[in-house]
């Protein structure tokens, strides 16, 4: 690791670093697991870490061969005929409801440059006795669209809507680098070509923030990135020859807000790019404290639908009732505290031509009034937090509002409802909703990113800080006067939906799930060949944000 990526990775979370700093961190034998313990613990009151503030003794005690970090993930229940759980895999693997088959403890690894493998085994380990009453659960409602709604589709609302994207992402990225306006290159090209230093001679680099509006390949191959700010718009070139940079432009999406640092041409015309800089998430961890218990996490249930799974679906009520054969099953359900939903809890009526011809129940507020005597069989000391998806009986333009009282009157009082996106906060938890529509157009254009693991899609958003980046393409988007699709604050936890299947991972300090569905494959899963992983059921426990995967 070269001294330079070390002053990058504390520049990038908002420290300056000392040069002997620098140099001890280079000349340990792990430089990035150390970067990354000392983001971990450094005091937040810290601006530049010195050498003092690195505890070599405690990092070296509590990682002594964090080369073995890979060999870790070894799954121990690979001995296990029944087990299902790949030797990388991220979660603790049960079958359910009998005859459990447990893999080693879950090693999460961060896809950051600076990250590392490692259990997450130093949380907090709290005692759910001290917390008194076990029904005493604790949710806040952060952020969510409901009863917040003023659009009405008039021109100057899409125009207020984009510069508050702006405006929220591009001062994400202003603190790591000093960028110019896009109107004063424009106006020192009119006036005779490039930038000019008072003393004389060339700007050597030039910095610009701006919106994406166009993505395109030259003739020779390269990459030309248009990108717009209030006051103007700009063209950037992306050389083919510039592998690892033209790896990252091609990922570049429409509307999505980006840092662009590179040189002017002679003429003043665009910019050859030497850096690409997304608003992307501080390595600074966020340490939880006195959190207990267990929460559930799952999605797309599709009641009333003819592929609905209702005997899967039943034998997991079974399980948060404790009705099982398996002391290991019954002792964690005790300690479950949340049941979260994300969205699409009924198939619907009419969201695609021929849908008739796959319901069991035809009637959308029958489908619901099922949906509400299955959670009714939901133990009462776990709490139920419900938000809408594109299935629902809500606007199917995104943000979506909770579901409307007509509906929410078939469902006892004890369940939370919320909008889509929503910030919940699970006893100290910070929990984003967000149903997940937007993976479809993420799918669609970022390489490597694809519906079997839809936990790649989720990352992309986090690097982005937003949960729905190109705007008029699968997801119908709202112009509403704040940005409701910002990721900000940043969540322990991001849950998502929609595609149908498992996917667990991790990205820097936040958790993403995307939870599968209670519906086996439909006719039109079959002809886009996608596979569906069903009755699949993340559990996550909130003081280590450890995740067990229990199959139904």
């Amino acid at each position: 690791m070269k001294e330079i990526n070390v002053q990058e990775a504390f520049l990038e979370a908002g420290y300056q670093i000392s040069p002997e700093a620098v140099k001890l961190i280079v000349s340990h034998s792990s430089p990035k697991d150390l970067v990354c313990y000392i983001l971990e613990h450094i005091d937040e009151s810290v601006f530049v870490i010195e050498i003092e503030h690195i505890d070599l003794p405690s990092f070296e005690s509590e990682y002594p061969t964090s080369q073995k970090a890979d060999s870790g993930t070894t799954s121990e229940a690979s001995s296990h005929p029944g087990s299902q759980i790949s030797q990388n895999s991220e979660v603790t693997s049960v079958e359910a409801p009998v005859n459990p088959v447990v893999s080693a403890s879950p090693s999460f690894s961060s896809p950051s440059g600076y990250g590392t493998d490692r259990s997450l085994n130093t949380s907090i380990h709290a005692n759910s006795n001290s917390k008194g009453n076990v029904n005493g659960n604790n949710i806040s409602i952060m952020s969510d669209i409901t009863d917040m709604s003023t659009c009405v589709g008039e021109y100057m609302e899409f125009v207020q809507y984009f510069r508050n994207r702006y405006s929220k992402l591009s001062d994400m990225i202003r603190g790591r680098i000093t960028a110019r306006p896009i109107e004063s290159l424009n106006r020192n090209r009119k006036h005779g070509g490039g930038l000019k230093r008072s003393g004389g001679g060339d700007y050597s680099e030039v910095s610009i923030i701006g919106m994406v509006s166009e993505v395109r390949s030259t003739a020779n191959g390269h990459k030309m990135l248009q990108l717009e700010d209030p006051t103007g718009s700009f063209l950037v070139l992306v050389h083919q020859a510039e592998k690892d940079l033209f790896e990252e432009a091609s990922k570049i999406i429409l509307d999505e807000v980006i840092g662009i640092t590179g040189s002017l041409t002679n003429d003043g015309s665009l910019i050859v790019a030497k850096k690409i800089i997304l608003p992307d998430l501080p390595n600074i961890s966020h340490r939880r404290e006195g959190t207990w218990g267990k929460a559930v996490f799952t999605s797309d249930v599709h009641i009333g639908s003819s592929t609905f799974l209702e005997e899967e679906w039943c034998s997991f009520l079974d399980f948060l009732n404790g009705k099982c054969d398996n002391d290991q099953m019954k002792e964690l359900s005790k300690d479950i505290r949340f049941l979260v939903i994300a969205g699409d809890l009924v198939d619907g009526i009419g969201i695609f031509p021929g849908q008739e011809h796959e319901l069991d129940i035809l009637d959308i507020y029958d489908q619901y009034a099922k949906a509400a005597e299955y959670f009714s069989q939901v133990p009462e000391h776990i709490q139920i937090i419900i938000s809408p998806g594109n299935h629902d009986a809500v606007r199917q333009a995104e943000p979506q509002p909770r579901f409307p009282e007509r509906i929410t009157s078939l469902f006892e009082d004890r369940i939370t409802f919320v909008g889509n996106p929503a910030l919940v906060d699970l006893d100290g938890v910070q929990v984003l909703m967000y149903h997940g529509r937007s993976i479809d157009d993420l799918v669609a254009s970022i390489p490597g990113v694809s519906y079997q693991e839809p936990e790649k899609a989720m990352i992309e958003m986090l690097k982005r800080r937003h949960l729905s980046p190109i705007y008029g393409s699968r997801v119908s988007i709202a112009p509403e006067k704040q940005d409701h699709f910002v990721i900000d604050p940043i969540p322990d936890i991001l849950h998502c939906g929609h595609v149908h299947t498992i996917g667990i991972g991790r990205y820097k300090n936040v958790l993403a799930i995307n939870s599968g569905t209670w519906q086996s494959q439909t006719e039109f899963q079959k002809m886009v060949n996608v596979m569906p992983t069903p009755a699949q059921v993340p559990i996550v426990d909130l003081s280590t944000l450890r995740t067990t995967l229990l199959h139904f």
